[in-house]
């Protein structure tokens, strides 16, 4: 099953680049060939918000929340129970937190 793991953070407790080892979870979860694709996204600036059938265009995201999403992973796991491993291994869940979405099919 095919899972959206939304990857959120409070920007200001993110650790330095330095402290983050993405580069080893990236690593384990190509090998695992579990990893499908993902990006880090752009900054909150640079986000635009869209409403009510386009009627309202706004800059900026609206969050209610002080956690933003930084980036995005499409995972490919067995089960839940997969998804949810693959997810806590994440660097940012030890920070953030990572939302697990699976992803509808026509199957």
């Amino acid at each position: 099953m095919k899972y959206l793991m939304l990857v959120c953070n409070d920007p200001s407790l993110s650790p330095s680049p330095d402290a983050n080892p993405i580069e080893s979870w990236l690593d384990e979860m190509h090998s695992r060939g579990v990893r499908l694709e993902g990006s880090q996204l752009r900054p909150t600036s640079d986000a635009t918000t869209v409403r009510e059938s386009g009627r309202l265009v706004a800059d900026g995201p609206f969050a209610e929340t002080k956690e933003l999403v930084a980036g995005y992973d499409v995972i490919e796991c067995a089960d839940l129970a997969e998804a949810i491993e693959v997810a806590s291994k994440h660097p940012v869940a030890t920070f953030g937190a990572i939302e697990l979405r699976p992803i509808w099919t026509d199957e």
